[in-house]
């Protein structure tokens, strides 16, 4: 296959010359993604993070043609992941799929771990967006409503970006680093989950100090490693029932986060199973991780 550098190139960028700056996007005008995750417009999302190219493109701007390139390239790739999975992709395939050059390829990736991580970087993007849109789900019809809505939304970015999503999950292919990004942001969508689901109910009280379940610090209970006894008596009455006063004990701030960690855990287990194509009628799955969910956290 031809390896000529300039085969596919933004006349320019092969030599080096700079790029025009592109003109500022029209306010509120914003591209998103459709099931190849790298630029369908219309759908309120920021540009796709991955059309500034890996690290060889890191250091110029992009003229037009050169997104096209990029965007044809991740499309390529993408596709190739989907059917084969990353470990049996090479850059042979994704260059043949996209009908470019290697030396193309190179001009915009340093290798194929550069290539997934700018896939990656729409991945952890769209899933940051649905992170923080996470809504205050009350006890009546209007919360559950909402919960429904970020349910559906959730489920149409997981498939858009399925592919690099079951391949985050295997540290073993993608290296501790990647996968700890992948990981962090995980935990970052259960806190979300947490105070979106608990802020509205008086059952939820979260106690100063409260519990830490973020990557990295190997901790699920309030200020304790995952596995050590409470000492003193300290948490003696977690999960129990307060018979004073005839008041409703308020659940610990840990079994909250764990509650929206197992949540989290069940959206993204029947996501893996829609995105692989196994039979399951989606619109009525997301009605039940709704109740679900829902019953998790309001159940009387």
């Amino acid at each position: 296959m031809n390896r000529e550098a300039s085969a596919g190139a933004v006349p320019g960028e092969a030599e080096g010359q700079p790029a025009a700056k592109p003109a500022p996007p029209a306010a509120g005008g914003r591209s998103g993604t459709g099931r190849s995750g790298t630029g369908r417009s219309g759908t309120g999302r920021p540009k796709r993070p991955s059309l500034g190219g890996g690290r060889p493109a890191q250091d110029r701007e992009l003229r037009a043609q050169g997104r096209q390139t990029v965007r044809r390239l991740l499309e390529a790739g993408l596709a190739e992941f989907d059917e084969r999975g990353f470990q049996a992709v090479r850059v042979d395939d994704i260059v043949r799929r996209a009908r470019t050059s290697h030396g193309t390829f190179y001009l915009y990736f340093s290798n194929k771990d550069d290539f997934f991580k700018a896939l990656l970087r729409d991945a952890l993007h769209d899933m940051g967006v649905i992170t923080d849109a996470f809504p205050v789900v009350t006890r009546s019809d209007a919360g559950r409503t909402a919960l429904r809505e970020w349910v559906h939304t959730f489920c149409e970015t997981y498939a858009a970006h399925a592919a690099v999503i079951r391949i985050l999950s295997q540290a073993d292919v993608v290296g501790e680093e990647v996968w700890g990004d992948g990981l962090q942001l995980l935990f970052r969508l259960a806190e979300a989950i947490t105070q979106g689901m608990t802020a509205a109910s008086p059952k939820w009280q979260a106690p100063a100090g409260g519990a830490d379940v973020r990557a990295g610090g190997g901790r699920v209970a309030a200020g304790r490693p995952a596995g050590e006894a409470p000492a003193g008596g300290e948490g003696q009455a977690a999960g129990q029932g307060n018979a004073a006063g005839g008041g409703q004990a308020a659940a610990p701030a840990g079994h909250a986060e764990l509650t929206a960690v197992a949540c989290l855990m069940m959206l993204e287990r029947v996501n893996y199973l829609l995105s692989v194509e196994v039979r399951l009628p989606r619109e009525e799955m997301v009605d039940r991780l709704t109740a679900i969910i829902f019953a998790a956290f309001h159940s009387p």
